[in-house]
């Protein structure tokens, strides 16, 4: 099982290939962006655990890089070690004010920088609790972000997101096979958040098969039918020829059949009606989520 998915930016071929081929036989998965650019477009598409970036790129330094993932909530709480050939203190200080959370010197002792990786990615674990399978953030970070939105005064939307019949694929096709549907959930939802919502969304996994997107874009209904047209057919790619054809899976030990899985969403927002605690804004968004798939949302704009 990997230790965590690792993010080099760096444009040095030698050490960024040094770097991967090293924490790759540490058991990470490593992924290599040469130019800032490149580490934004990488991380919206998948959200590292970790990411090593070196401050001087040949299109933005990593400071530019660094301030943009600080202001995006979704990428706000990965771990950064900045990458130098610098050594001023001056320097170090601008990269700690910016958000980083270590920094360490060119040339530097790979084991010194394998210690300084696992500790921030076990810190992290331990204090925001990701999702293992979807590498998205769990429990203790969904309700922080909850808790934000009882305090905000911006118009947000919270969608509940659940697929259907999960639990049959899983007894039928095994734990990987499931884990692989949940990283293709979280691709999903990191694309279409990019395409018809904001900066500041946040996507979570709250639960097995439960997923929640929080979002402060007015086109959430179009975002949540994106999502829910796109999982339905996209997620056919999972099972086999014979239950695609079907449309239906049998269980094993009977003659039972079930369903493919299907995507469905409920949504709630402080624009059509108030909340009382974070409790009251999960339970109205899982029951919306329940209503009969015909009925929609419209956000209302109100001044309180």
């Amino acid at each position: 099982m990997s230790k965590g998915r690792i993010l080099v930016v760096e444009d040095d071929f030698d050490i960024s290939n040094m770097l991967r081929i090293y924490f790759s036989g540490q058991g990470y998965d490593v992924q290599i962006a040469p130019r800032g650019g490149d580490a934004l477009v990488l991380t919206r598409k998948q959200l590292p655990q970790l990411i090593v970036l070196d401050i001087m790129l040949p299109d933005m330094d990593g400071y530019a890089v660094c301030r943009e993932l600080r202001q995006t909530t979704r990428t706000s709480h990965i771990p950064i070690i900045f990458l130098t050939q610098k050594d001023e203190r001056s320097d170090k200080i601008a990269g700690l004010e910016l958000g980083a959370d270590d920094y360490i010197t060119k040339p530097f002792d790979i084991e010194e920088l394998k210690l300084r990786v696992k500790n921030a990615i076990d810190r992290v674990d331990r204090e925001k609790s990701m999702d293992p399978r979807s590498n998205l953030p769990s429990s203790k970070l969904i309700e922080d972000q909850l808790r934000e939105l009882m305090r905000a005064n911006d118009t947000w939307y919270y969608v509940d997101l659940k697929i259907n019949h999960f639990d049959t694929f899983q007894e039928v096709y095994g734990p990987i096979a499931s884990t692989e549907v949940l990283r293709f959930m979280a691709l999903l939802l990191g694309e279409v958040v990019d395409e018809l919502g904001t900066p500041d969304d946040f996507v979570g996994h709250a639960g097995n098969d439960n997923f929640i997107v929080i979002t402060y874009s007015p086109k959430v209904q179009p975002l949540k039918d994106r999502l829910i047209e796109r999982f339905n057919e996209e997620v056919k790619q999972h099972y086999s020829f014979i239950h695609r054809e079907q449309g239906y899976v049998t269980l094993e030990n009977s003659n039972e059949t079930r369903p493919l899985m299907t995507l469905s969403g409920g949504i709630v927002s402080n624009a059509t009606q108030r909340f009382a605690d974070i409790r009251e804004i999960t339970e109205l968004a899982a029951e919306a989520r329940r209503r009969p798939a015909g009925d929609s949302f419209e956000p209302i704009e109100t001044s309180w």
